[in-house]
């Protein structure tokens, strides 16, 4: 299979920069349900313009491009030594020409290879079968949402709903209530696969196969079928909504595995996945390696919608612009639901530097300074210079045990991420004067238009998605969800889907 190596290449390009048909649709569904001119309803049409952008830059919907997970299907005969050697050099060819970040690190040293690969890294399962193709899926699935996974082992009391037995009520319950956990630091409104039974390890990965379905597609178990139904119909009464700022919509698809268990154990695994649900697949001609049809319809033949539906309601969200570095004044002026444009220089920070900062100097003076929760996608140009290709938010839950004693040390005024901050965090802001700014998760390419120059980097030792960058920007526009006086968005939404979650405790579906 002489052609195998570049269409896996192709494969890798068209997951990470353009979403599938199937997965176009349930997206343009929701914009259509979301009420108009709310947070949520406009960060979808954010959304879906991130995805057109993508598709027009070919470039990564998401700057977390995530783990690569490879399933391959092949005739008996096939070399998959070979076939494994190809991927590895597909993967790191992709990375290379900034389709995927650089997401392998030593878990011991936090090291970064640099070029996707490792121990463990990408992910590749092999499985015969008796077609004489060969077929290759993959999956690139974030972080940030991998983080919302959860495993639950029945019998269990679970928050706000009670005894879950070991039947198909207790799992409505595990499922439900791993919906109302993941808020919106998952990245909602998303997309989950349930697996039942098995082992801890298989039940897991069961239900990440899952997400290899269709969108569209109609489960063959009846009881499975209705349970489906059920949670689609039910989870969007949370009033979790699009990144969690509430809202109609807070599930696009639910599928549901089975497999058998030990008498001993009864697990329900769930694996949460973002609205970038990048998942693709190809059918090889297996004497050639050629590609013969992609598995899912291809983005191209759904269009996205980028207009936000016109409100007619009145709405006291006001709009402001910062130049940084920002004073206290400006920042307790804000209260949350404002929308904040930044201009001027911003940072980023992730895990690696918030917890060198707790012991160290900064390398510059972040006294009124705005820093960016991001791990970019970066590139170099042939003189040298670093140009931001994508750099959407991460998930800011993770710095909740260094933020404030953060703000409080060097003076920040902004905190930009996804997905809101703890009580820590929010007595520091109100204490200190600082605002946290929610920016929609994914969208990578949107974000990345507003950084016009790198200015410089620092701690690179730390891995390309770990530095501290320093970004000349402009235009970037985030929606204050945590204010200096103790208000915060997300604790309101949190309280509320808590109360709807909890009246859905009897509820049966049939």
């Amino acid at each position: 299979m002489q052609h195998f190596q570049q269409s896996v290449y192709k494969l890798i390009v068209e997951t990470s920069t353009n979403l599938p048909a199937d997965v176009r649709e349930a997206i343009q569904a929701a914009k259509i349900r979301e009420d108009a001119g709310t947070r949520s309803a406009l960060s979808l049409s954010t959304i879906a313009n991130n995805i057109h952008m993508a598709e027009c830059n070919v470039s990564p919907i998401c700057q977390d491009t995530g783990m690569p997970t490879f399933i391959i299907h092949c005739p008996v005969g096939a070399n998959q030594i070979v076939m494994k050697k190809q991927i590895l050099a597909a993967v790191a060819q992709a990375t290379k020409d900034s389709k995927l970040r650089t997401n392998s690190v030593d878990s011991l040293t936090g090291a970064n290879t640099g070029d996707n690969l490792g121990p463990g890294t990408p992910v590749v399962h092999f499985e015969q079968w008796e077609k004489d193709d060969v077929e290759v899926k993959l999956i690139l699935k974030g972080g940030g949402c991998e983080n919302k996974n959860i495993q639950y082992s029945l019998p269990m009391e679970i928050e706000g709903l009670g005894k879950a037995g070991r039947d198909l009520d207790g799992i409505r319950k595990c499922i439900l209530h791993s919906i109302y956990q993941a808020q919106g630091q998952g990245c909602s409104a998303g997309f989950i696969g349930v697996g039942i039974g098995g082992d801890r390890t298989t039940g897991y990965e069961l239900a990440k196969h899952q997400l290899f379905r269709h969108v569209d597609d109609v489960n063959p178990i009846e009881e499975l079928r209705k349970l489906e139904d059920y949670i689609m119909g039910n989870a969007n009464s949370l009033g979790i909504g699009t990144m969690g700022f509430g809202g109609q919509v807070t599930l696009l698809g639910c599928k549901v595995g089975v497999m058998n268990r030990l008498p001993a154990s009864f697990f329900v695994s769930v694996a949460y996945n973002c609205w970038a649900y990048r998942r693709q697949g190809v059918l090889l001609d297996s004497n050639s390696g050629d590609i013969k049809e992609w598995v899912y319809r291809t983005g191209e033949t759904v269009p996205m919608n980028q207009e936000a539906a016109a409100s007619t309601e009145k709405t006291e969200r006001k709009e402001v612009v910062l130049q940084t570095p920002i004073s206290e004044e400006q920042i307790r002026e804000l209260r949350v639901g404002d929308v904040v444009i930044i201009n001027g220089i911003m940072h980023t920070g992730r895990d690696a530097l918030h917890k060198h900062l707790m012991d160290h100097d900064a390398p510059l003076d972040l006294n009124g300074a705005a820093i960016y929760h991001c791990g970019p996608v970066m590139a170099k140009d042939a003189d040298g210079e670093w140009h931001v290709k994508a750099a959407g938010p991460t998930t800011s839950i993770r710095e909740e045990p260094y933020q404030g004693d953060i703000i409080k040390k060097f003076g920040i005024r902004a905190v930009i991420g996804k997905g809101g901050m703890g009580a820590k965090t929010l007595a520091a802001l109100k204490e200190h004067g600082g605002v946290y700014l929610n920016a929609i998760g994914g969208a990578a390419q949107y974000y990345a238009e507003c950084f016009k120059k790198v200015e410089g980097v620092d701690f690179m030792e730390f891995g390309i998605p770990e530095a501290m960058w320093h970004l000349q920007t402009e235009g970037f526009a985030a929606i204050v969800t945590m204010d200096s006086h103790g208000n915060s968005l997300h604790a309101e939404v949190e309280k509320d889907s808590f109360a709807k979650l909890a009246q859905l405790k009897e509820t049966v579906f049939s």
